[in-house]
C-alpha cells in the first residue's frame, strides 16, 4: 500500500523532530507551496517544532516583484510566520548559480544552531540534476546529485520530498485547491536546466516511462559509492597524520611521501576529499596540474592553482594557500614598541615575549644580503640559514625580522635564529590564517 504524502513527509523528517525550528524555503511556486501546506496539516495533528517560512527576493525579473505579497497572503491564511529577505545577485558567467549563491548565503545567515531549512526539491529535480551533471562530465561526487540532508551554516538543510515525483505534488495541489506562482523564467530554454526539463526529460520518459525513477535510483547508488570513496580517503588520510616541523603554521598540509605511495586513482580520491572544504574541485583535464606538481624535481617550486587557492610543495609536504597568502605584501619598516602586539598589513601580527632588548627595535622583511650573528658561528647569511632549516619558500618573504639599527636580532618563531639567550626573550609571529584575509 502506498503511503500518503503526509506519511512520507513525516518519515523523511523523523530524525529532526526535536529541532528547535523548521524553516521552509518558500518561493511561492508549486513545490514549496505543497511542502508548506503539508507541514501545516501535520503540525495540527503531530507534536512538531515551530514552523516558519522564508521568501528570498532576488529582484531579477519584473514578475518576481509580486511574489512577496503572494507569499504573505498564503502564509497568513496558513498561520505561518513569514520572513522576507532581499539579496543582491552578483554578476557572473552563470546567473542561476549567482542567484543560488545569494539565496544560500541568506539561509546560512538565518539558521540558528540545530535549526532546519526545508527545501522542496523532488524526484524529477534529482533526475534533472543527475542528467545535467552527467553532460558536464561530473564524477561520482557530482553524479550523486542532491543529498537528502547536509549541514548548512549552524543548522541543517533537509530535502524531505526527494523521493516524490512532481506529478504527485501537482495532484495534491489541485486536490487541495492550492494557489501558486509560476516563474516565467522557467520557460526560457536558453537556460540548460529548463531545456532538459522541457525538452529532454519528456522525450526520455516517452520512450522509457520509468526514466526519472531510474535516474533517481542511480543518483542514490552513486551517493553510496561516493560514501565508500570518502571512507577510503579518510582511512588514507589517517595514515598521513604526520605533524609539520612548523607547528606554529596553521595551514592545511599533507606529507608528500606517503601520498605518492598510493595509486594515481587513490591519490586523486584522497586529494578530492581533502580539498572539498577548501575549493571547488577541478575537472578531469585540470588534474594534470597535480601530476606536474607531484613529479617536479626535488629542488623545484611547483604550484597547482585552483579556484580558491593553490597547492605548493615545500619541506616534503603539500601546503594549501589562499586568502592573504596569495597577496603581495608591502615593504615594511615598523617600530616595535612596548604595545602588546604590532599588526603587519596582510600578515598577522608580532610581539616580544620576555624582557625586550635595549634600544629602538624595528620589524622588516628580507631585503637580500641579510646577515645574522650567531654565537659560535659568527655572521651567517640568512638565506643559507633558512635553507638549512628547510623553511618553505612561500614563507621566506613573509618572515618578520627584528632589527636594532642595522643589526638583525631575530627571525620570528625561530629561537635558534636569534641573538637572544634561551631565557631572555623571544620574537613571536601570529601568522594570518587562510580565511580570506582574516587573521
Amino acid at each position: 500500500m502506498l503511503m500518503s504524502l503526509e506519511a512520507q513527509l513525516l518519515v523523511a523528517l523523523s530524525a529532526w523532530r526535536s529541532a528547535p525550528v523548521w524553516t521552509v524555503a518558500f518561493s511561492g511556486g508549486l513545490d514549496s507551496t505543497v511542502l508548506l501546506h503539508l507541514l501545516v496539516g501535520l503540525s495540527r495533528r503531530e507534536q512538531l517544532p515551530s514552523l516558519r517560512a522564508i521568501h528570498i527576493q532576488h529582484g531579477l525579473q519584473a514578475a518576481s516583484l509580486a511574489w512577496p505579497a503572494h507569499c504573505q497572503r498564503v502564509c497568513g491564511e496558513l498561520g505561518v510566520p513569514l520572513l522576507l529577505r532581499e539579496v543582491q545577485v552578483q554578476a557572473g558567467a552563470s546567473l542561476e548559480q549567482a542567484a543560488r549563491d545569494a539565496r544560500y548565503a541568506a539561509f546560512v545567515e538565518l539558521l540558528g544552531a540545530g535549526e532546519l531549512l526545508l527545501t522542496a526539491q523532488h524526484r524529477d529535480d534529482q533526475a534533472e540534476t543527475l542528467l545535467f551533471r552527467l553532460l558536464r562530465g561530473a564524477g561520482a561526487r557530482g553524479l550523486a546529485a542532491m543529498p537528502a540532508s547536509r549541514p548548512l551554516g549552524a543548522g541543517q538543510l533537509v530535502r524531505p520530498l526527494l523521493d516524490v515525483p512532481r506529478a504527485e505534488l501537482e495532484d495534491y495541489a489541485r486536490a487541495n485547491g492550492l494557489d501558486w506562482v509560476e516563474d516565467p523564467s522557467n520557460r526560457d530554454e536558453r537556460f540548460s536546466r529548463n531545456f532538459l526539463r522541457r525538452q529532454v526529460l519528456p522525450l526520455l520518459t516517452q520512450r522509457w516511462p520509468q526514466a526519472v525513477a531510474g535516474m533517481a535510483r542511480s543518483a542514490a547508488h552513486l551517493s553510496e559509492a561516493q560514501g565508500l570513496l570518502d571512507e577510503l580517503a579518510q582511512a588514507d588520510l589517517a595514515v598521513m597524520q604526520q605533524d609539520s616541523r612548523f607547528a606554529w603554521l596553521p595551514l592545511p598540509s599533507l606529507p608528500l611521501a606517503p601520498l605518492l605511495t598510493l595509486s594515481a586513482a587513490r591519490q586523486r580520491n584522497l586529494l578530492r576529499h581533502w580539498l572539498a572544504p577548501l575549493t571547488p574541485l577541478p575537472d578531469s583535464d585540470h588534474w594534470a596540474g597535480w601530476t606536474s606538481l607531484a613529479t617536479a624535481a626535488v629542488d623545484a617550486a611547483p604550484v597547482w592553482r585552483l579556484a580558491r587557492g593553490e597547492l605548493r610543495r615545500a619541506d616534503g609536504r603539500l601546503w594549501w594557500l589562499s586568502g592573504p597568502w596569495l597577496q603581495q605584501l608591502p615593504s615594511i619598516d615598523l617600530p616595535l614598541t612596548a604595545a602588546p602586539q604590532l599588526s603587519l598589513p596582510g600578515n598577522g601580527h608580532v610581539y616580544l615575549l620576555g624582557q625586550a632588548p635595549e634600544g629602538v627595535l624595528r620589524v622588516r622583511y628580507r631585503q637580500g644580503g641579510d646577515l645574522l650573528h650567531l654565537a659560535g658561528r659568527g655572521r651567517r647569511d640568512l638565506k643559507r640559514l633558512l635553507n638549512e632549516a628547510s623553511v618553505p619558500g612561500f614563507l621566506r618573504g613573509r618572515l618578520p625580522l627584528l632589527y636594532q639599527g642595522e643589526q638583525l636580532l631575530a627571525v620570528a618563531n625561530a629561537p635558534h635564529l636569534s641573538v637572544a639567550g634561551p631565557d631572555t626573550w623571544q620574537f613571536i609571529w601570529q601568522v594570518p590564517t587562510n580565511d580570506q584575509g582574516l587573521s
